[in-house]
């Protein structure tokens, strides 16, 4: 029985990428890179802007979108530790908001509120915040890139990238610093219309939040367009845009 039959066990995180594509926890291990900035750095762009949301698919609160310009070549100790905000602390992301802003060419933050969701859909607003936020950016950046959309109206190159957020280490930036704004959003939305849990769930539909929501009723922040609110609304008190 000498370890006959026995299959190598993997002992490198490499080893097991065979093993997890295709059930997308491979994605939990991808780092971002420089890889997307250095192709267009290649080419002659300098002024590099990395593009997110966050908040698209919550029930409550507004979609809000960064732009980050950072410069290149950048060195820093922190550099390893960006990833899709999703898959960090909110102890981390703030460390990390304050080290892209220290070292950031240019950072532009926009949202759009849930009166401009309901009336214009989420896939819009969502494109409004983002032109908003490179809008805002000074320098302007010369290309984008940006987690998974494109932007027509947005005359600049540009590339939509598909996990972006997980790929791109300029769009993670972005996802960072937009998520830790939406968040600080949510906590002093917490304050003002108290009882929903806004300050732990930040806006999206989970249990304890749906339950508050069919107590309570819609405060004045949630998506009346949305399904599990607009069912909630009493008939004819829909908001008639």
């Amino acid at each position: 029985m000498k370890g006959k039959g026995i299959k190598r066990v993997p002992r490198k995180i490499e080893d097991f990428s065979g093993c997890l594509k295709g059930i997308g926890l491979i994605n939990n291990l991808q780092k971002p890179s420089f890889a997307e900035e250095k192709r267009l750095e290649a080419q002659g762009y300098q002024l590099i802007a990395g593009v997110d949301e966050v908040g698209r698919g919550a029930l409550a609160g507004p979609v809000v979108a960064a732009a980050v310009i950072l410069p290149c070549g950048i060195e820093a100790p922190w550099l390893d530790q960006v990833k899709d905000s999703k898959q960090l602390s909110p102890a981390k992301r703030e460390l990390l908001f304050h080290n892209i802003h220290q070292i950031a060419i240019s950072i532009g933050i926009s949202l759009a509120p849930p009166e401009v969701i309901d009336a214009q859909g989420i896939i819009k607003a969502t494109r409004l915040a983002m032109k908003s936020a490179i809008d805002r950016l000074s320098p302007p950046p010369e290309s984008l890139l940006i987690d998974y959309m494109r932007l027509p109206e947005v005359p600049l190159p540009q590339k939509g990238i598909t996990n972006g957020d997980k790929l791109c280490f300029s769009i993670a930036c972005a996802s960072i610093m937009a998520k830790v704004a939406r968040d600080r959003l949510m906590i002093g939305f917490d304050r003002i219309y108290p009882g929903y849990g806004l300050a732990q769930h930040k806006g999206y539909g989970t249990e304890e939040h749906l339950s508050c929501l069919r107590r309570l009723g819609p405060c004045p922040i949630h998506r009346q367009s949305f399904k599990p609110v607009r069912d909630i609304m009493p008939q004819g008190c829909l908001s008639q845009e």
